[in-house]
């Protein structure tokens, strides 16, 4: 046999150099000795963890030499329960995080060349785990000054190679939704053959009005994908659990690459027990909510320019370069987010706190102003 030798990198997929990759919210450490910290860059709970979840996790510590279930049936039968019956046990799927299920999608729809559609600005593994897939990411940008959805844009870029739609609402980073009338305006027009992922993991903390939930037309349209967490509302984001609700179809032909085992035991447990802690669920969509307006009046005091949020965070356009005000900011004790590669270059992303953390911020970039100023 006459095999000529070539470079290892000769097979490498050359797809899989994906540049701006994700980054996660770097932690922050104190800028001077006996300075408190406050980490505002990563959109987690200003509550905690639902305290009925910790219980359940407690609970099965001295089981971990036992195997989880093997499949996440017994989660999926809590969420039909918290959804009021209104979905079938195999409408839903479960995976460790809502990331992944955005992989799991992916590699049950995509193949190498071909077409997804994102809106940028808007979360990085839409792009970064379809372009890991070999297909072609075409960008519809939200509009440039409200964040609005392109609907024209994206029916126009829609093509015989599309399979996956993303849309998101409320959205990250910008904190803005798609009103009613915007959504049915375009899902109405989307081919019944290519596949839209609704991504809602922030919909606890929507109050406009006009904001919707996808499983107000998953009867209609049976291609729609609602992707969920359990990071935000409830606290969980060390435990990395997230579900999908879909048509039976969808759901049943991506539990076909679902790994066995593939949530943990305490991950499991501990989400099963934060559906039914509705006083956690209801203190912390309180919480944010308050804090959310109480900061937005601050800004306008301030004169800030930002983006109103239906979210649990706030996007600015900060008065200085946003690596330089990230940079003030963290010697300030506070920990921000410049969000360049999710495609708001120059903006910085702001988590709502608790009011110790909002009024730190607040004191924090005031400060920044009256140095700037001077």
């Amino acid at each position: 046999m006459n095999i000529s030798k070539k470079s290892i990198t000769s097979i490498f997929k050359p797809y899989l150099n994906v540049k701006d990759g994700y980054k996660g919210g770097k932690p922050i450490v104190a800028a001077k000795e006996g300075q408190k910290v406050y980490k505002l860059s990563s959109n987690e709970n200003p509550v905690g963890t639902s305290p009925k979840a910790i219980d359940a996790i407690k609970k099965h510590l001295t089981n971990l030499h036992i195997y989880p279930d093997t499949t996440d049936i017994h989660l999926r039968e809590s969420l039909v329960t918290y959804y009021d019956k209104q979905l079938n046990i195999d409408q839903f799927l479960c995976a460790a995080s809502g990331s992944e299920l955005i992989d799991i999608l992916i590699r049950g729809f995509i193949r190498e060349e071909d077409e997804v559609i994102i809106s940028t600005p808007c979360f990085v593994p839409y792009r970064m785990f379809s372009q890991w897939s070999g297909a072609k990411v075409v960008d519809v940008p939200l509009t440039d000054k409200e964040y609005e959805l392109d609907v024209n844009g994206i029916l126009k870029a829609i093509n015989s190679k599309t399979r996956i739609v993303f849309l998101t609402s409320p959205n990250n980073p910008t904190g803005t939704y798609i009103p009613k009338v915007t959504l049915e305006n375009l899902i109405k027009e989307i081919p019944s053959n290519i596949i839209v992922v609704f991504d809602e993991v922030y919909w606890h903390f929507a109050d406009a009005p006009d904001y919707v939930k996808a499983i107000n037309y998953l009867e209609k349209y049976p291609n729609i994908i609602a992707i969920n967490s359990f990071s935000k509302t409830y606290g969980l984001a060390a435990l990395r659990v997230g579900y999908a609700y879909t048509s039976i179809e969808i759901a049943n032909y991506l539990r076909q690459i679902c790994k066995p085992f593939l949530i943990s035991k305490l991950s499991l447990e501990g989400a099963i027990a934060a559906l039914k802690d509705t006083t956690f669920i209801a203190e912390t969509i309180r919480v944010v909510k308050t804090e959310r307006k109480f900061i937005q009046n601050e800004f306008d005091k301030l004169n800030i320019n930002y983006t109103p949020s239906q979210a649990n965070f706030f996007l600015l356009d900060p008065p200085i370069n946003d690596i330089k005000f990230t940079e003030l900011m963290r010697n300030e004790g506070i920990a921000v987010r410049p969000v360049k590669n999710f495609g708001a270059a120059g903006k910085v992303r702001i988590s709502i706190g608790n009011r110790e953390a909002n009024k730190a911020m607040l004191h924090a970039l005031a400060r920044i102003l009256g140095k700037l100023t001077n």
